[in-house]
């Protein structure tokens, strides 16, 4: 655990989210949505890495069930990242659908 606290506070200017929406001219909300991200991110990091573990434990002793935890942890954090990174793009997407909506 001190590992993954280490490697986060070392790596983390590289795991940053920038947002491209409008914010009105505040930047302190910008900010708030940027540091959102970043630990939406740290989280999911964090999340595969535990079950990339999780995978690899269950396939050594042969546990299918702790495998197969593994594995669907690895594919939702995956997800999770996935979302996260195409945030801002899906939110200006729908709200420039929604704004041609009569």
């Amino acid at each position: 655990m001190l590992a993954l606290v280490a490697f986060l506070a070392l790596s983390g200017p590289s795991l940053q989210v920038n947002t491209t929406t409008d914010t009105l001219g505040q930047p302190a909300i910008a900010q708030i949505i940027n540091v959102l991200g970043f630990w939406a991110l740290a989280a999911a990091l964090a999340g595969l890495l535990i079950s990339a573990v999780v995978w690899a434990l269950g396939h050594h002793a042969s546990n299918y069930q702790q495998s197969f935890n593994g594995r669907k942890g690895v594919m939702i954090s995956g997800a999770a990242a996935l979302v996260v990174g195409a945030a801002p793009t899906l939110v200006n997407y729908f709200f420039d659908l929604g704004t041609k909506v009569r």
